[in-house]
């Protein structure tokens, strides 16, 4: 069994408006010492997703299963849920500077969480641990910086403490919420790195919620793409920039921007996210796909296998005969020289630009 498995998840929040359908029947799972990558526009249902594992979700109507090791975590009560949130598993969330409270020193709110879960554990004892974890993240003069309060700390400095207080107490899961949207391209590959050392040090499960398929690129093993609160497509990282079968996830590739050529125009999606309490008919993507076909309009399409593998899946009527195109190949190259990351990322965006079209048909 994987560390987390989720099954047919589904959350919604009743409102004056109508009913808000954030989540509906997401099933995914992590294993130890693995990355899974969410992606998809705002309002696409991650951060609900994942909030919802936690009971940070409030208000909603949940539905489903989130096993996570051996306990369903949808069904804990309230005190069991708190030992293991931030215990077992941790969160960095996407503003340090507003998750970090103004008023109390780094190290304190550090220290804070360690003896929430750990009663044996002194307050001296607490402090060095802190100090530890600050140093082990990078922080410079780690003994002197733990006095300091928030706004003392650079952005990149307040993401590190963040992540330090998330490895306090060597969880077996961290969920990073778009952990490097607010920073330049050079602390977010300093961040970026950090997570994947300290992952491979202690073995720990990450899930990754972001925005950005050049971040996937580079840390994680398999893909979550999400639309309208719904999976779109489901993959390893290889087989979703090898063969993108969704149109939406080929939009999503193919939308990255080329900083080296001003002239040359962006390429969005068409459109606006659906609204998820009036959500269309059928496949919820239709209004702005390309390929659109009639039974799009009425039916809604499930997660199926696209692959001979059966581990790449996608939710879309188009035939399985789908392969990345150069565009998309190219994209993944621009973020990866953007970024100055140029390992795996490059790797994959050679591999799709030299790959003979008798080896799989674009979708057109």
């Amino acid at each position: 069994m994987s560390l987390l498995e989720v099954s047919n998840l589904r959350v919604s929040f009743p409102t004056a408006d109508g009913v808000v359908q954030a989540v509906r029947g997401v099933s995914f799972s992590v294993d130890s010492g693995k990355t899974i990558g969410i992606v998809g526009e705002s309002g696409s249902g991650k951060t609900v997703l994942t909030q919802t594992l936690l009971g940070l979700a409030p208000g909603g109507e949940i539905s489903g299963r989130a096993m996570f090791d051996g306990a369903d975590l949808l069904a804990l009560d309230p005190a069991h849920l708190r030992r293991i949130r931030g215990a077992e598993i941790s969160v960095i969330f996407q503003d340090p500077l507003t998750s970090l409270h103004p008023l109390y020193r780094v190290g304190w709110q550090i220290s804070e969480m360690i003896r929430a879960h750990d009663k044996s554990v002194t307050k001296k004892q607490a402090h060095e641990r802190a100090i530890e974890m600050l140093a082990r993240v990078g922080i410079p003069q780690p003994r002197q910086r733990v006095n300091d309060y928030p706004h003392q700390f650079s952005g990149g400095m307040r993401q590190r403490a963040m992540i330090a207080m998330a490895l306090s107490l060597s969880p077996k899961l961290i969920i990073a919420d778009e952990p490097t949207t607010a920073l330049d391209a050079t602390v977010q590959a300093q961040i970026l790195d950090l997570l994947l050392r300290l992952q491979q040090e202690s073995g720990t499960a990450l899930i990754m919620i972001t925005h950005d398929l050049g971040v996937v690129a580079d840390i994680a093993d398999d893909v979550l793409v999400m639309y309208a609160g719904r999976a779109a497509e489901k993959a390893s990282k290889h087989e979703i920039f090898y063969a993108a079968h969704h149109p939406y996830t080929k939009g999503l590739l193919e939308s990255i921007p080329n900083s080296s050529a001003a002239e040359d125009r962006l390429k969005p999606i068409t459109g606006q996210p659906p609204s998820l309490i009036n959500l269309p008919s059928g496949c919820a993507f239709h209004p702005r796909c390309r390929y659109v076909m009639d039974r799009c309009l009425d039916d809604q399409p499930n997660l199926v296998p696209v692959s001979e593998s059966g581990t790449h899946l996608s939710a879309c009527w188009l035939p399985a005969a789908a392969a990345g195109t150069a565009e998309a190949a190219e994209a993944i190259r621009r973020r990866a020289v953007l970024t100055g990351r140029n390992a795996d990322s490059a790797r994959i965006a050679e591999a799709i630009a030299e790959r003979p079209e008798s080896e799989g048909s674009v979708i057109a």
